[in-house]
């Protein structure tokens, strides 16, 4: 007598989650350590930033000019600056700016630049000649002097250098995506979607888009560390935060002139600075190895 043969799987087989893209970049990135240390630097002082009235030990605008000029110690962990405010409870502060300026910055040029280079690339013609043509023109003038030529313009506020900085980058982001969509739009779904009657507005946003953001988002990453930068420099000039307002550059500026008497009022803001920028940087290398094909090969 034959027997049949069981249809019934194992009890312990185990079935994969299906993968997708994302899923995949991401486990790429977890695997990069460098990656994950930027990651959690970027983390620590977004959170020192989100949470900086909780955890500033003094008010960051109070002065005390008795204490003025104290190096670290026990009361004053970092020291104090030359009207005797906390350094610490000052850099904790000055993180919520030069972040939000950071972030402000990168999310405006991406805004503007990526919606003119998509527009650029997808259409060409004249009107790639046109666009291409003021990005070359805003190219032309070194970043750091545009800027500050921008914020004279329109007068030393931080507010206005952030209109600056987000200014310069826009030809950066506008001409990574433009090359991108030249590729995308020749791709054979791209032709297809077109000979099915769909309008360039659900190509674009549908199609070319999520097809053309995976640069962007690395080279946001890393222009977040550059605009950290930028509005520090613009600040150390005196044209970016004004009192009470307090960011890393303008503590720079307040204490160049006591670098030898207290070098703890430029020292400490310095390496702030310093991490933050590492940290964006490691973390948009790990994304750039995790999202881009070549990387991967």
């Amino acid at each position: 007598m034959q027997t049949t043969p069981s249809l019934q799987q194992p009890a312990n087989t185990s079935i994969e989650k299906p993968s997708s893209p994302w899923r995949d970049a991401w486990r790429s990135f977890a695997k990069n350590k460098i990656a994950i240390a930027g990651l959690s630097i970027v983390v620590f002082f977004i959170l020192v930033a989100l949470f900086a009235p909780f955890i500033m030990p003094y008010d960051h605008t109070k002065p005390d000019l008795i204490n003025r000029l104290k190096g670290p110690s026990a009361e004053h962990w970092l020291g104090t600056d030359d009207f005797g405010r906390d350094i610490l409870s000052r850099i904790i502060y000055g993180a919520r700016i030069s972040l939000w300026v950071g972030f402000s910055c990168v999310a405006g040029s991406i805004l503007v630049g990526c919606t003119l280079g998509i527009v650029a690339g997808f259409y060409g013609k004249w009107v790639d000649t046109i666009i291409s043509r003021i990005f070359d023109i805003l190219l032309a003038f070194p970043s750091i002097l545009l800027a500050i030529a921008i914020v004279a313009i329109l007068g030393p506020d931080l507010q206005n250098a952030l209109i600056a900085i987000a200014v310069i980058n826009v030809p950066n982001f506008g001409r990574l995506i433009r090359s991108k969509v030249l590729s995308v739009k020749e791709e054979e779904y791209i032709t297809a979607a077109k000979s099915i009657g769909m309008n360039d507005a659900r190509i674009l946003f549908h199609h070319v888009l999520p097809n053309s953001m995976t640069p962007v988002i690395v080279q946001g990453t890393l222009a977040v560390a550059t605009a950290i930068i930028e509005v520090a420099a613009l600040s150390f000039l005196g044209l970016g935060a004004q009192s009470p307002d307090v960011d890393w550059g303008k503590m720079l500026a307040d204490s160049k002139s006591y670098l030898v008497q207290a070098p703890w009022t430029m020292i400490f803001p310095g390496i702030a600075i310093m991490l933050t920028v590492l940290g964006f940087n490691l973390m948009g290398d790990g994304l750039r190895d995790a999202l881009d094909p070549k990387m991967k090969q």
